[in-house]
């Protein structure tokens, strides 16, 4: 018997304690948020409300399995590795050993297609996402827009399945349809817009990628090759093939390679409007004719 009883907020604190001591005041961490995950998943509780519940007691078994995964992010295991789910643009998305987790970046890829898609007042726009993961690109595009239809793809059958089943989560299963394939190959019809987010980190940068990331995130979802720029070569010859007349594209890309995949869109005939992230990085590109 763990003794005395202890609150949901007493609990918090001593799992963000433990955490901080482990990796330094300095550390880049968030203790405090990720010792709120944990207790949350520990305790099946939405972690949105749980400081609501902060004067509950906690029983002796959920103490032990928030502790247990606090040895787990300890030791460089994501928090939505562990609680299986990461919130990208306000939806809880699914993971799974396929997926990548979804990372605020590649927000500015949907959030570029969303106003595209307005802008140009396509009302049923047909959508393809090449290299879908979890599907959340394609489906929180299709969140915005009401009248499109998303096809999602991946070489990965786990992520494939794990989209499809993110799709049905959010009611979105009428609206999308997702399928195993080599990028663009077997891939016929034509699409007003297309999205990837592909592999793009370089061979000499893969094992300098941080823990969370290199032990815990596909290999097959993060491997550009040589120069981050493998997959995008076998994807930006196929574009004038799939998208309509007047169609665009928006890849997302590894920040210092906004030079070398511009001249690679240019190179085939393409015009590369920059996109910025959050941190002022260029992250995104739109591409038209």
């Amino acid at each position: 018997m763990i003794e005395p009883p202890i609150t949901i907020a007493a609990l918090r604190r001593r799992i963000a304690n433990q955490l901080r001591a482990g990796w330094g005041d300095d550390s880049a961490q968030r203790p405090a948020l990720d010792a709120k995950l944990l207790v949350a998943h520990a305790l099946g509780a939405d972690a949105q409300n749980l400081t609501l519940r902060d004067d509950e007691t906690v029983p002796d078994h959920v103490v032990l399995a928030a502790e247990a995964l606090a040895r787990r992010r300890f030791r460089g295991e994501p928090v939505a590795r562990i609680v299986g789910e990461r919130e990208f643009w306000g939806l809880s998305f699914q993971l799974s050993p396929g997926t990548l987790v979804p990372r605020p970046d590649s927000e500015t890829v949907v959030e570029a297609a969303v106003a595209e898609i307005r802008r140009r007042g396509l009302e049923r726009p047909a959508v393809i996402d090449l290299g879908t993961g979890s599907g959340c690109i394609l489906l929180a595009t299709l969140s915005e827009v009401p009248g499109a239809f998303g096809v999602g793809t991946d070489r990965s059958e786990d992520a494939v399945r794990t989209a499809r089943r993110n799709a049905a989560r959010f009611g979105l299963e009428n609206r999308s349809a997702f399928a195993v394939a080599d990028w663009t190959a077997a891939i016929g019809g034509a699409f007003d817009v297309i999205l990837s987010n592909p592999p793009y980190v370089d061979g000499d940068d893969l094992p300098a990628l941080p823990v969370e990331v290199i032990h815990h995130d596909p290999r097959l979802a993060l491997d550009g090759g040589a120069d981050g720029l493998d997959h995008y070569r076998k994807i930006v010859p196929e574009l004038g093939r799939l998208l309509k007349p007047g169609g665009f594209a928006i890849f997302e890309f590894g920040y210092r390679q906004a030079a070398m995949f511009s001249a690679l869109a240019r190179a085939h005939g393409w015009s590369p409007t920059l996109l910025r992230d959050l941190p002022g990085h260029d992250r995104a590109a739109v591409l038209t004719r």
